[in-house]
């Protein structure tokens, strides 16, 4: 009936390693080393990021309220309409 999913090709001269799961550590150094690598990672790029995000947010901001202002009618324009 065919070949069967893990079979369809032979790959020769390739070699693959794996561990098992039962001999693998879940979270080895997390406290010690991962943590404070988040902390470093985060302080020098957030110096780098933060400015450009707040300045195109206050551009952002600036720009649909100006626009929002611009869509309003000039009620001075209307008040000897009758």
């Amino acid at each position: 009936m065919g070949r069967h999913f893990g079979e369809l090709a032979r790959v020769r001269h390739v070699i693959s390693y794996s561990l098992s799961p039962f001999e693998q550590r879940a979270f080895p150094s997390y406290f010690s080393k991962g943590i404070p690598n988040v902390w470093r990672r985060f302080s020098t790029s957030f110096f780098k990021i933060a400015p450009p995000m707040t300045l195109m947010y206050v551009t952002y901001t600036w720009g649909t309220s100006v626009h929002e202002q611009g869509k309003r009618k000039n009620p001075a324009e209307f008040e000897n309409d009758e």
